[in-house]
């Protein structure tokens, strides 16, 4: 019971970071009119969000695996001919999930605040290169995410 209410937290967070990357993060730091603040502006912004996926995304990825062990228990001898292959499914694209949500935030996102805390000068077109592998890193998040959610859900019936 309690690995299902911190699954469900986790997920609310991960999801609410996701959002409103996407929502508020990305369109408030194009808005701005200097670019030099659009640099520092990301980066603070990244800095807090990065962390904050991954965190939440590791606990989601935990609190499922405890309750699979706990399925498994309940279905016995039948877990492979009730189960196998939709949740074989939902953890495929649960991977693709945990894949892209670690690409933006480690391999775009912290590269880039690592990059701006250290001096380098980020010039515009490399920002707009960052902005766009974000953003369409975003997209897939969001679909993984809908996807695997779906597929979780048709488990429960």
């Amino acid at each position: 019971m309690l690995y299902s209410w911190l699954h469900l937290i986790a997920l609310i967070v991960f999801l609410g970071a996701v959002v409103g990357f996407w929502l508020m993060l990305l369109p408030s730091a194009v808005i701005l009119d200097n670019h030099e603040d659009k640099v520092r502006f990301l980066a603070r912004g990244l800095k807090f969000y990065n962390p904050l996926q991954v965190g939440a995304l590791g606990i989601i990825l935990f609190s499922g695996a405890f309750q699979l062990t706990e399925l498994k228990a309940a279905y016995r001898e039948t877990f492979v001919q009730q189960l196998a292959f939709n949740l074989g499914i939902k953890l495929l694209f649960a991977f693709l999930l945990v894949l892209v949500s670690v690409y933006q935030a480690l391999g775009v996102g912290h590269r880039f605040v690592k990059r701006v805390e250290g001096g380098d000068q980020v010039k515009p077109d490399e920002l707009a290169s960052i902005v766009r592998r974000l953003r369409s890193a975003n997209w897939l998040i969001l679909i993984f995410a809908a996807i695997t959610m779906w597929l979780g859900l048709r488990l429960r019936q």
